[in-house]
């Protein structure tokens, strides 16, 4: 259910002439409108009260509302010890697949000879891929070597057919895109991503855009020749504006994520991690978040937060 779905089913009431209510039961003869009073969603509130003029729509963050900036620095607290523990998801998980010039051997695709040809050039050359020196020393295809790298994967080798670099372009920062070696392709039925990969998966990035996107990502891997060209045509469109920084440890980067929230009073927003990224993505209006997950509508009223964090892995 999409972020700013969530906050709508939290229980509106307001306090009037010594009565609660919910917005419904208002008498024709109330004087005004009060504000809905939401619930502080800091487990540790000890406020019975808010400031009459604070907002009780925003900020949210992660489906909960903050009824003052101790509170939300509370749950701003609670959401960088979470991803603290997370954080350890991601190409590691991997380091015992066949090597892939084991897995063309097995299946025949290769012969011995061709197979240390293409180690001894690797070794000589110190550098490069040997599904690349295949290709330059023993006249594969591209196509083959993604073959073989998909069964070396347990993964699927996606087409390019029905590519949306426009609306990929808002998917995630483009500092992800040209750091990991990925490329969201689209979304088929509104309900899963995929997202595609040159030469190896990465659950870490896969596992981060689904939490921030609330779509089902489906991973795979694209030709080489493909995967370049189709995500320098992505990088040239308009992405979410990204502010990047550097907070010292994580008592920092909660007071900073928090001092965001208090000035930006977004509707919706929510911290994943991505390896040594901590990405705070913030929806300002109602109509930035598209029907599509919680992927935005455009670049308006959404704005991406990517920090590093010293001494942090």
């Amino acid at each position: 259910m999409p972020f700013l779905e969530k906050h709508k089913n939290v229980e509106d009431t307001v306090v009037w002439g010594g009565g609660t209510y919910g917005q419904a039961g208002l008498g024709p003869g109330s004087v005004g409108v009060a504000e809905p009073r939401r619930l502080c969603g800091y487990a540790e509130c000890s406020s019975t009260w808010t400031v009459p003029w604070r907002s009780r729509k925003r900020p949210v963050f992660e489906g909960q509302w903050g009824c003052g900036g101790r509170c939300v620095l509370g749950l701003v607290r609670a959401a960088v010890q979470r991803e603290l523990g997370e954080g350890s998801v991601g190409p590691q998980a991997h380091r015992h697949r066949v090597p892939l010039g084991l897995v063309m051997l097995a299946q025949g695709w290769i012969t011995h000879p061709q197979l240390r040809k293409a180690l001894d050039a690797q070794r000589e050359s110190g550098s490069g891929r040997i599904g690349d020196w295949l290709v330059s020393e023993c006249g594969l295809e591209a196509e083959q070597i993604t073959r073989g790298l998909s069964m070396q994967w347990s993964c699927p080798v996606l087409p390019m057919m029905g590519f949306a670099p426009e609306a990929m372009a808002l998917v995630m920062p483009r500092v992800f895109v040209e750091e990991f070696g990925l490329l969201p392709l689209r979304v088929a039925g509104s309900r899963i991503l995929y997202l595609a990969f040159e030469d190896r998966l990465d659950a870490a990035a896969a596992l981060a855009i689904e939490r921030m996107s609330e779509l089902k990502v489906e991973s795979g891997l694209v030709d080489g020749k493909e995967f370049e060209p189709a995500r320098r045509r992505l990088l040239e469109y308009e992405s979410v504006p990204v502010k990047v920084e550097v907070a010292a440890d994580s008592d920092a980067l909660s007071a900073r994520i928090t001092a965001i929230l208090e000035q930006k009073q977004p509707l919706a927003s929510r911290l994943v991690r991505l390896h040594q990224y901590y990405w705070l993505r913030v929806w300002l209006e109602q109509d930035a978040m598209s029907v599509v997950g919680s992927l935005p509508k455009s670049s308006e009223d959404v704005g991406d937060f990517v920090f590093t964090v010293g001494g942090l892995a």
